[in-house]
């Protein structure tokens, strides 16, 4: 082919072809999941202080001298807008504000999580989207409000539109939830980054089968990302009910059911987190698994929070707020992965 024949072609496919941030490196930063917000999901409203609260300024202190600088804030959305298509609620929302300017001013990030289910308790019951008269437009309406408040604080990582979606209606998918979701933020806020967990608990084993479709999103900014979730445990819940050898655990369990995941990211060239990740603390072979877990995932440009810090985890094995200011022992690995680079590697595609 002729020099002038090439330079043709070329110009022929620019229309076509899609540049990962202009292949240049995007520092990804890793973090923790602050729990609180989201307790006593049974309790609606509940009670400030009692059933719930957010996690204090201090708590980011520890995170921050540790190198872990991005913060997942799990919250519910029957507390900040407490009727379908209402306003926002004023001290609900001064509350997360107040959140996220803390962060701010440490030089952090936060990821905004709505931990839903793809569900809201309506009078004690918990529904599905998608059944009883909730439908996907009451969820949008949520998040265009939300992302209006939101939009101008320079630090929200992302908005993370639903936490583990799982066991949803025949009537509506999570993918049309998703999109209205996305496109209702995109009325307001062309700017930050809206980060979509994939179906069937997030699951990263099972991305393809229960998730793929998420790759047809379509977002006016272009700015998404994909987040899925991954426990070593034997039924992949993070429950992790037994030993070691009762789980059926090995050293490469958490890179072989991310593997899926990571693969799909770079075929379709998509960012990804993990948006939940944990070992218990009473065997040293976890940390193991988790060493490699994460080595893998930086190599492949995923950043990802840990599950969990915050307040009131009493012995939760999984918890990684210090005790009486001795580190759990799952942060000697933890600390070691603070950032990977995205888009290093990633190739131009033709669409």
């Amino acid at each position: 082919m002729s020099r002038l024949k090439y330079l043709l072609l070329l110009l022929m496919l620019i229309p076509f072809m899609s540049y990962s941030a202009d292949n240049k490196k995007e520092e990804q930063p890793y973090g923790i999941n602050l729990a609180c917000a989201e307790f006593a999901e049974k309790n609606m409203p509940g009670i400030y202080g009692k059933h719930y609260r957010y996690p204090a300024p201090e708590e980011l202190d520890y995170f921050k001298k540790k190198g872990l600088t991005l913060i997942r804030l799990p919250f519910k959305w029957e507390r900040l807008q407490p009727r379908l298509l209402g306003y926002l609620d004023p001290v609900e929302l001064v509350r997360l504000k107040d959140f996220v300017s803390a962060v701010e001013e440490r030089e952090m990030k936060v990821i905004l999580d709505l931990h839903n289910y793809a569900r809201r308790n309506i009078n004690g019951e918990s529904v599905i989207i998608g059944t009883k008269g909730l439908e996907a437009a009451h969820l949008a309406d949520f998040w265009r409000k939300l992302a209006d408040e939101m939009k101008s604080y320079p630090n929200i990582y992302g908005y993370g539109l639903m936490n583990e979606p799982h066991d949803l209606s025949d009537s509506l998918t999570w993918f049309e939830m998703a999109q209205a979701a996305i496109l209702a933020i995109r009325k307001v806020d062309m700017n930050n980054t809206i980060i979509v967990g994939g179906n069937d608990w997030s699951s990263a084993e099972r991305w393809l089968q229960m998730s793929d479709t998420l790759k047809y999103l379509s977002d006016p900014a272009d700015n998404l990302m994909f987040e899925a979730h991954v426990y070593f445990d034997k039924d992949a819940s993070g429950s992790y009910k037994g030993s070691y050898d009762e789980e059926d655990a090995s050293p490469y369990r958490g890179v072989e059911r991310v593997v899926p995941f990571a693969k799909w990211l770079k075929e379709n060239n998509f960012r990804g987190l993990i948006g939940e990740y944990g070992v218990p603390d009473n065997d040293d072979r976890w940390l193991v698994t988790l060493d490699n877990f994460l080595s893998y995932i930086k190599n492949e440009g995923i950043n990802a929070t840990y599950w969990a810090g915050g307040p009131w985890w009493g012995k939760y094995k999984l918890r990684i707020t210090p005790d009486r200011g001795k580190d759990r022992p799952q942060m000697k690995i933890v600390e070691k992965y603070l950032y990977t680079d995205w888009g290093s590697d990633k190739q131009t595609v033709v669409k």
